[in-house]
């Protein structure tokens, strides 16, 4: 396990800094706020996150897929099937419930406000993506541990979808800059800046849509897709409309805003 999360931290800080440095050479659109003070805020609560699911949780997400496999537990334990087809099975399997969970998050008019903390951010960057609020990082984690000791999956599979999971977050909430035709193409298979910043609108009808964050396909199946921004990606406007004032979006503020702050008409309630 010790091994499994020093990969997971050397991938995190290496994508970290390549899509960082990425976003300085190539950004897609201008930031409107200060960047430091969102950058600290951002930091901070992602450098609390993983500490508090360290202390609140005995085993995690690979600890269970190792229990679930020495004790025979969960479907595909249980099945006669290779390797490959049981990891190929649990990262697509875990992507979708990751995709049901967003939409939950956003139906739900609790589990919205938790979720509010991340679409509070004025701008849209590498750091967005790792913006969530403690308390959805530990409901989170809970849904994720479950499926694994249900579904079974191998210790392999929840390692690759960790990494990818973390990769993609911060990928397609970065500013960065793409083709248009390249990325037409590369979002029929993965998420991209272009089609997540959608889903960061001020506006209810684009929070509302494209929930996925490594595959793109379950936003199409299910009739959730938007393709591209009303006032295109250079003039929308990212974040909630009832919450404008950076002041009141630091660290201290974030970790209050669910109990504190107005949910605005996002929820989908249905």
């Amino acid at each position: 396990m010790n091994d499994g999360l020093a990969i997971r931290i050397g991938f995190f800080i290496s994508i970290f800094v390549f899509v960082a440095i990425w976003e300085l050479l190539a950004p897609r659109r201008k930031l409107t706020s200060s960047k430091t003070a969102r950058w600290v805020s951002n930091l901070c609560i992602t450098i609390l996150n993983p500490l508090l699911v360290r202390l609140l949780f005995p085993i995690l997400a690979l600890g269970m897929a190792l229990k679930a496999q020495e004790s025979g537990w969960g479907l595909l334990n249980n099945l006669s099937i290779h390797l490959w087809l049981a990891v190929l099975v649990s990262v697509v399997a875990l992507d979708f419930i990751i995709y049901l969970q967003h939409v939950m998050f956003h139906a739900i008019p609790t589990l919205w406000r938790l979720h509010m903390v991340h679409h509070a951010d004025l701008d849209f960057d590498v750091t967005t993506g790792l913006r969530f609020h403690p308390i959805e990082i530990i409901l989170s984690m809970a849904i994720k541990i479950s499926v694994v000791a249900v579904l079974g999956s191998p210790v392999t599979a929840v390692l690759i979808f960790e990494i990818l999971l973390n990769a993609t977050a911060m990928f397609n909430h970065s500013n960065i800059r793409l083709p248009l035709k390249f990325d037409r193409l590369l979002r029929l298979f993965v998420v991209t800046p272009d089609m997540h910043r959608v889903h960061h609108s001020v506006i209810i009808r684009e929070t509302n849509s494209n929930y996925g964050f490594n595959l793109p396909w379950w936003d199409r199946l299910l009739g959730t897709y938007w393709d591209q921004p009303t006032r295109g990606h250079e003039g929308m406007t990212i974040g909630l409309a009832q919450f404008r004032d950076s002041k009141k979006l630091t660290f201290p503020w974030l970790l209050i805003l669910p109990f504190v702050g107005d949910p605005g008409k996002q929820p989908i309630n249905r």
